[in-house]
């Protein structure tokens, strides 16, 4: 039988070496896929399983019973917490970052009902991740040279009546923040009550980094990354002093 010029018929043995070439390129395309999924299961999973620590609020339960007048200079002491929470965003998870130290120190002031002022700083070149003290944070917020956050009350704040008593006040505060050596205005709301002997006010305040000119930590490339904002968290416990 005459062929037609040109054409070349492949021996079989060539037809089964292509087609085997066909089934591994498949193969190959397959098992990268599913790498491909596997990693994005594993970093969500991680994300969502790593333990994120509550928001910091007043502790639950019953409080107890106070006398007298809650006025007077009141000193930030033993059992108080400050730190970070920003949120962190990984091949569509999400999760937040979570800062805490108990390097806090301060004082506010009680007169006639009203509290009429308040200061408290925190030092920042302290404050731990997941036990940790992260150095992208250090860099961030310029702790060698600005180790300090400090908030001071630039408006008196009206407290309820029961605030005597031991009932939990929820009121608004006004003030400036410094981070990184730049004040500027924040107003938010601070729950309090007494327990005791003592008082405990608890609250956050947004922040939004360019705001204190505070480059935002790096995140993860193009996996995922860090927000440009986050909120500075507090539970205070105070005694008179």
């Amino acid at each position: 039988m005459a062929h037609r010029t040109g054409q070349k018929t492949l021996p079989p043995r060539a037809l089964g070496h292509a087609s085997r070439q066909r089934h591994w390129g498949r193969w190959v395309v397959a098992g990268a896929a599913g790498l491909v999924v596997l990693l994005v299961v594993a970093v969500g999973l991680f994300i969502k399983l790593q333990p994120t620590l509550a928001p910091l609020a007043l502790p639950g339960g019953a409080v107890s019973a106070s006398a007298g007048s809650p006025d007077g200079s009141w000193t930030v002491a033993a059992g108080s917490v400050a730190g970070f929470r920003v949120p962190e965003t990984a091949l569509g998870f999400s999760n937040d970052t979570v800062g805490r130290t108990s390097a806090v120190t301060g004082n506010l002031v009680v007169s006639g009902g009203r509290l009429t002022s308040a200061a408290v700083r925190v030092d920042l070149s302290v404050v731990q991740v997941g036990g940790k003290t992260p150095p992208q944070f250090a860099q961030s917020l310029g702790t060698a040279q600005y180790p300090e956050a400090t908030f001071t009350l630039t408006r008196p704040v009206t407290l309820s009546p029961a605030f005597a008593s031991g009932a939990t006040v929820r009121v608004t505060a006004t003030g400036l923040l410094e981070l990184k050596g730049v004040s500027r205005p924040v107003s938010f709301t601070v729950s309090g009550r007494r327990d005791g002997t003592a008082l405990q006010v608890a609250g956050s305040i947004p922040v939004t980094f360019s705001a204190w000119d505070i480059k935002g930590p790096s995140g993860y490339g193009w996996l995922g990354s860090l927000a440009d904002h986050g909120v500075a968290e507090f539970l205070l416990v105070l005694h008179r002093g």
